[in-house]
């Protein structure tokens, strides 16, 4: 809600001026290295690569909350990598740990130039990713490249029972909006969505907190030093 609207000639309430707007650039990826991880965009290489983290016999549930049912055989998981690398309308991005391998990949989505906002979705890290600075730090560059194009509001959408994903959300800062009930009919089911989001005025808030959390000296052999919604509570 905008406070003290300004108003037209008729008294009706206008919402802020965009100055000098123009749409936002397609968020290309190239490789972006941090301290505790590496961004590059999804080549049909990496699926032999990816197969292993992400479709072994007890990593099912990776894809519960996903589109698409984990793949049954490493054939079927290259040709979907070289679907998700060949779209126009999205775009895919692999996260590598300090150690070489590359542990999950996330999707830029939604991509709406003109309007300066973009989704963040089809995150499937393994195991060995989730929960650790690799992918929190995964998470503040995919931010970071958006927000330095330009765009203006940065959405994270999820299934409302995928309780991780909601979770991950709050934790980053994502603001939550609402729920778009009966959203979508999914694998023979119905999905609520729930709808979050970083606008580029909330933006250094979360980047500044990000940074600290990331920090080599918030982390120590006993675990992190600070949580992240400490950090951004400060600010």
């Amino acid at each position: 809600m905008v406070s003290n609207p300004r108003r037209n000639a008729y008294g009706q309430p206008l919402g802020p001026e965009v100055a000098d707007w123009s749409p936002a650039p397609f968020p290309d990826v190239t490789v972006m290295t941090g301290r505790w991880c590496r961004l590059e965009p999804l080549m049909q290489h990496h699926a032999e690569e990816l197969y292993a983290e992400l479709c072994g016999p007890e990593e099912g549930s990776l894809w519960t909350y996903l589109a698409q049912e984990m793949p049954a055989d490493e054939g079927e998981f290259s040709d979907l990598v070289e679907e998700w690398a060949l779209a126009t309308d999205r775009v895919t991005v692999v996260v590598r740990t300090p150690d070489g391998r590359a542990r999950g990949l996330f999707s830029y989505l939604r991509i709406d130039r003109a309007n300066g906002a973009v989704e963040i979705g089809a995150v499937l890290f393994g195991r060995a990713l989730q929960r650790t600075a690799a992918a929190t730090e995964a998470f503040y560059l995919a931010a970071r490249h958006v927000f330095a194009l330009g765009y203006r509001r940065y959405e994270w959408k999820c299934d409302s029972l995928n309780a991780p994903s909601v979770r991950a959300a709050l934790r980053l800062g994502f603001v939550e909006e609402g729920t778009f009930r009966k959203a979508i009919v999914t694998k023979g089911r119905r999905r609520d969505t729930t709808w979050f989001s970083i606008t580029d005025d909330e933006w250094p808030n979360r980047r500044t907190a990000l940074e600290a959390w990331l920090a080599p000296e918030n982390h120590t052999e006993a675990g992190q030093v600070r949580r992240l919604e400490e950090l951004r509570g400060d600010l």
